[in-house]
């Protein structure tokens, strides 16, 4: 009986800063968790997470050598999981980043620009011809516009033809929009490194879901081997989607996006107001 009552006993003397740091550790791990699935790092973890019960395991038998030669790689082995968990670590901060920002510098697309967007879309995939097209949200895309042919252009419908039209310098590679306009074209998108990826999908939609992973970025796409219209967001892909779904989703995402960017302006405009 007072063996049963330790657990009640241990929960009474838990106070309320020790329950705190015990949530704020599991939301980490929790986290940590969530960004490394369906990567290669989940491999390296496990490694990791071996050679640390090796590590216990030669002290509880007490291998001086052993110990000592664990010890003497523990530095290099943090420097090793910085280069190796690089991408993953550069996509944690980034998404921290955009999470705690306010304010929203990216110009808002209109609905006749996702028109736009859906109409070359559908164009393409009815014709057979490639496409990729990156939309700014957040998070800019400089690095990448800067791979390609500036344009700064009013985005339009006759604009998107003429870039991907089959023979175009501008063909190969992709369009970035920002807002209202057509930043540059012709750039290079980084290729998502996801194992989880499926084998079917070519190098095109790999470089779509390689921006969304480092960026809130969405990016359209349409196979130039089967014409189907691809959606990629968060380094996931939505495929086989008809233009109407299409619009759809750009809709949904873009409404979402100003619905949160109005609410902080909103509040501050409450706060001056009690002010006054």
């Amino acid at each position: 009986m007072p063996d049963a009552a330790l657990p009640i006993t241990s929960l009474a003397r838990l106070s309320v800063r020790s329950a705190l740091d015990i949530l704020i550790i599991a939301t980490l791990i929790y986290y940590l968790l969530k960004l490394l699935r369906g990567t290669r790092a989940v491999q390296m973890l496990v490694a990791i997470g071996l050679l640390m019960v090796f590590y216990r395991g030669a002290r509880w038998a007490r291998l001086e050598m052993v110990e000592w030669l664990l010890t003497t790689m523990l530095p290099y082995i943090a420097i090793t999981m910085i280069i190796l968990f690089q991408p993953e670590i550069r996509r944690a901060l980034s998404r921290v980043g955009r999470n705690l920002s306010l304010m929203k510098f990216a110009s808002h697309t209109t609905k006749a620009e996702h028109d736009d967007i859906v109409m070359a879309a559908e164009y393409f995939s009815q014709n057979r011809i490639g496409a990729l097209l990156a939309v700014e949200r957040q998070a800019g895309l400089q690095t990448y516009i800067e791979s390609g042919i500036p344009l700064d252009a009013k985005l339009s419908y006759d604009l998107l033809l003429s870039i991907f039209r089959p023979g175009s310098p501008l063909h190969d590679g992709a369009v970035i929009i920002e807002g209202s306009r057509v930043a540059a074209a012709g750039c290079f998108l980084p290729l998502s490194l996801n194992p989880m990826i499926s084998k079917q999908l070519g190098t095109r939609h790999r470089a779509a879901i390689g921006v969304t992973e480092d960026s809130d970025a969405i990016v359209v796409i349409v196979s130039e081997e089967t014409g189907s219209i691809s959606l990629a967001s968060a380094g996931a892909i939505e495929t086989n989607l008809m233009p109407e779904e299409l619009s759809d989703r750009l809709t949904e995402i873009f409404s979402r996006r100003r619905t949160s960017s109005v609410l902080p302006a909103a509040l501050a405009n409450v706060r001056t107001t009690v002010r006054r």
